[in-house]
């Protein structure tokens, strides 16, 4: 099975409408099942999977760098390096003083990455936190010198404001570097406010390709959470109900309800639909934790809304 492909940014990447969240792996989902998932992603004619050097450093005992772990021992185990795009990050902290953009850091980093992974190219190395201690030229002649190394790709920025991502594509304009072909924002059919008025005039702008994350608003689009009583419900539930259980995200879900009842979809397959639509979204990011969920995810990509359905849910999600 095929996937059609879009082109990320213009990095030369080209990838599947929807990228694998790894920040599942070694936190909900161990070795053995990312596996499972990894294989049957591919079988789908999928090939983005993004993950973090610092995931799963939140899970007591974990240090970081559990997921890239996971992925690189898949991809040494199947052989199937071309047949995918690893998308990584640096920046978050990791202990020990380990955190940020420095030229120093940034080197030290991408081959502790290269080495979890397994392979000796990033595809997309994506700066997790805007640095603003260090110089944009310093980071960003860096990643010039990975790039020129053959250690990285592309380059992307991942939680950037919308002024400073334009400073950063400035800066690389002036001084001939490497340019952010990609960003990852917060963007859903809930949280729409601060991408859509600050960051999307910029990328759409200057043709950089958008790799959102929370595309489910951590699962509360699939209609998982719908009361109080549905915290409980998954790891995150209670800070999942918290932030969208209110009138505007009741109001969402019911026109999710209404919609997927006409498209014979899930409430998910539609939000997620709605925000491949969007003519600057590349590929929305979502996790798995079964075979059951992938399966939806992967049916999604095939959801094709009409220009009603699409007002509809614009309308319900208004700020």
């Amino acid at each position: 099975m095929t996937q059609p492909l879009r082109p990320l940014g213009r990095s030369g990447l080209q990838v599947s409408p929807l990228a694998f969240g790894g920040n599942v792996f070694g936190w909900t989902v161990d070795a053995a099942t990312a596996f499972s998932l990894l294989d049957a992603w591919l079988d789908a004619g999928m090939n983005f999977i993004d993950t973090a050097d610092m995931y799963s450093r939140w899970v007591p005992g974990h240090q970081g760098g559990e997921s890239e772990t996971i992925i690189g021992q898949w991809l040494r185990k199947r052989g199937r390096r071309d047949d995918v795009v690893i998308a990584t990050k640096v920046g978050k902290d990791m202990g020990d003083g380990k955190e940020g953009l420095s030229p120093a850091y940034i080197r030290q980093a991408v081959d502790a990455s290269l080495q979890r992974l397994q392979t000796d190219c990033i595809d997309l190395y994506q700066s997790h936190d805007d640095d603003q201690k260090t110089p944009l030229e310093d980071t960003l002649g860096a990643y010039a010198d990975l790039i020129k190394a053959g250690k990285v790709r592309a380059i992307g920025a991942s939680n950037y404001s919308g002024a400073r991502l334009e400073e950063a594509l400035q800066t690389s304009a002036r001084l001939g570097l490497p340019r952010y072909e990609s960003l990852q924002p917060l963007y859903n059919l809930y949280d729409r406010a601060e991408y859509e008025t600050t960051l999307e005039p910029v990328v759409r702008a200057h043709g950089i390709g958008v790799i959102n994350f929370y595309a489910l608003a951590a699962g509360f689009l699939t209609g998982k959470y719908r009361s109080a009583e549905d915290a409980g419900k998954s790891a995150r539930g209670a800070s999942t109900t918290q932030t969208y259980l209110n009138p505007r995200g009741l109001r969402i879900l019911a026109e999710l309800d209404e919609i997927a009842d006409r498209y014979a979809a899930t409430p998910g397959q539609v939000a997620l639909a709605w925000q491949m639509a969007r003519p600057s979204i590349t590929a929305p990011i979502a996790s798995a934790t079964s075979l059951a969920q992938l399966e939806e995810l992967v049916a999604a990509t095939r959801l094709l809304l009409d220009a009603e359905a699409i007002e509809q849910l614009d309308q319900a999600s208004a700020i």
